[in-house]
């Protein structure tokens, strides 16, 4: 099992409400403890369904971007609102004097 990935799993941000106001999710663990411990709510068709694909992701059953999926269409069906963050990637190292030339 593979709880730890991060270099797959794009962080996602959750705005859930109450005492951890917002929730990242970097992990395969944090997307199970979300689920299990801090969902709002266990009804739904939705939230089941991403149970399940977590499960399947920490088995290596499905890829974690199903998960990530799941997880969006579950948080919708609660009222939850949800973040993707993108990083950038930089393509070359710039000088500071092309720092300066852009500013």
């Amino acid at each position: 099992m593979e709880w730890n990935i991060y270099e797959r799993f794009p962080p996602l941000v959750l705005m859930l409400g109450g005492r951890e106001k917002y929730r990242v999710l970097r992990t395969l663990r944090d997307a199970a403890e979300v689920l299990i411990a801090d969902w709002p709510s266990e009804d739904g068709e939705e939230y089941v369904v991403a149970v399940k694909a977590c499960v399947d992701a920490i088995t290596g059953q499905i890829d974690v971007s199903e998960l990530q999926d799941a997880i969006r269409r579950a948080a919708a069906e609660a009222g939850i609102g949800i973040l993707t963050v993108v990083q950038a990637h930089r393509q070359e190292q710039r000088t500071d004097k092309d720092a300066c030339r852009l500013a």
